[in-house]
């Protein structure tokens, strides 16, 4: 059985690759299992020394990847490129951190010494999206294998090249081989290997459908799970922000990678004394983006990854139509050739309707009316995700205030667009998931935090 990468741009046929079946996945998995017993005894300072390697890896071989991502899921070449520095980055802020953050704690009880110490727990499963197809990874990997832990990897189906190209930089790296491993399975597969035993953990990174499939699995096996699910990002604009500034960010953060972002923004709530403002200045920066062929240095966003995706989001802005909402600009699928979908702008959307309820994965952005800032908070957090969220304001302490008491997100943002960084840790709370990757937080959801007591 095999799997096909399929260029969304034009809808060609890239390479097939054969699939895992049973019997090698098993392999897969007891390799892992006898790497781990040596690697998890190796110093920080040959993991620190392996992962600075494979971050050079990478930026050697940035073209290269960049172009890999683009050709399999569409992503505008400049993004690839980008994408690719921040896998470099999170490799070498691990090397250098993740002894430090993973330092034993001394505490004075009435033994002679007591102490937590952090332990590796084994085989970790990460079920990967192909929206950023090497970030999520890396973001998994670069903390879990400074931890001590082995990696099996199980990726989209539609990017299968990038999910062997990952497993190739470590392996170029150095790292001992079966540290890091690429299942080239489907998601029929994914029960199985959680349900191993030998399988200690497991993350996820997609659907909040997904999310509940993989938690329930791992919960019968009393496995331990971090989900980084969908999310329906509220952007407020209050009657003090720079409009300017607003406008243009909120339009980078809807259009990055063709609008499929779990922390892009979706839901733009505007208070009603520059609503009127903020709307003509967001369509006009909207309707100037370019969308085009993601391989030109132009082109502000390709196509959506793959068609049945772009019919999806498509039936969410008509069933949005259908219950009141008014299209303001794009909304119509071109013609021609690959899987392309145009900045779209709605507006009368009000809860109850698909492009409030759901998350629009792909250029479509839902601009809400609020009388005032009570009103919007409230929009804000009338919502079953919790990634981000973001508010714009020249008023820096009612910024904060607001980002940091009253929006219910994971990750809460003032004047800037909400976006993942190695030095804090990213998640989300309600259907967006749990636990958090990044950071000092991120490096100790698979450990054991052990406690050590000695008179």
């Amino acid at each position: 059985m095999t799997v096909e990468a399929i260029n969304p741009a034009t809808g060609q046929k890239i390479k097939a690759y054969e699939q895992l079946d049973r019997q090698g996945v098993k392999k897969h998995i007891e390799q892992a299992d006898e790497r781990f017993q040596s690697w998890r005894r190796t110093s920080f300072a040959e993991r620190s020394r392996l992962m600075n390697k494979a971050a050079g890896v990478l930026e050697t071989n940035k073209e290269e990847y960049a172009r890999l991502m683009t050709h399999e899921m569409g992503k505008v070449i400049n993004e690839a490129r980008s994408e690719v520095e921040k896998c470099a980055w999170v490799c070498r802020y691990y090397a250098e951190h993740a002894g430090d953050f993973l330092q034993d704690e001394y505490i004075e009880t009435d033994a002679s010494k007591s102490y937590v110490t952090h332990r590796p727990l084994g085989v970790v499963l990460a079920v990967m999206p192909w929206n950023f197809p090497l970030w999520q990874v890396f973001r998994f990997a670069a903390p879990n294998l400074m931890a001590g832990n082995v990696g099996l990897l199980k990726h989209a189906s539609n990017v299968p090249g990038c999910a062997q190209a990952i497993e190739d930089v470590f392996r170029e790296a150095g790292f001992p081989e079966h540290t890091f491993t690429n299942l080239m399975i489907g998601s029929d597969q994914v029960e199985f290997v959680i349900d191993h035993p030998l399988v200690r953990a497991a993350t996820l990174t997609g659907s909040d459908k997904a999310g509940r499939a993989v938690a329930e699995q791992a919960g019968r096996q009393l496995k331990k799970t971090v989900l980084e699910l969908g999310g329906s990002d509220a952007y407020l604009v209050l009657e003090d922000a720079d409009l300017e500034q607003a406008a243009e960010v909120c339009k980078n953060s809807r259009l990055l990678n063709a609008g499929q972002s779990c922390i892009g923004a979706k839901r733009f709530i505007v208070v009603e004394e520059v609503y009127e403002s903020f709307l003509s200045l967001f369509l006009e920066k909207m309707r100037n983006a370019k969308m085009g062929d993601p391989m030109k240095e132009d082109s502000d966003l390709g196509p959506q990854a793959r068609e049945d995706l772009r019919e999806l989001l498509h039936d969410q802005v008509e069933r949005s139509l259908e219950k009141g909402a008014k299209l303001e600009l794009g909304g119509q699928i071109p013609a021609g050739e690959g899987a392309y979908y145009p900045p779209t702008v709605l507006t009368n959307v009000r809860p109850g309707m698909a492009a409030f309820e759901e998350e629009l994965f792909g250029p479509v952005a839902a601009v809400i009316h609020a009388k005032d800032e009570a009103e919007a908070i409230e929009l804000a957090n009338a919502s079953n995700f919790g990634l981000g969220a973001c508010v714009f304001t020249r008023d820096l302490e009612r910024g904060e205030r607001i980002a940091a008491r009253e929006l219910e997100a994971g990750c809460c943002f003032v004047n800037h667009l909400v976006k993942s960084d190695p030095r804090l840790p990213f998640g989300g709370i309600k259907i967006s998931g749990y636990g958090r990757e990044l950071s000092h937080h991120g490096i100790k959801e698979f450990v054991n935090i052990k406690t050590v007591w000695i008179k």
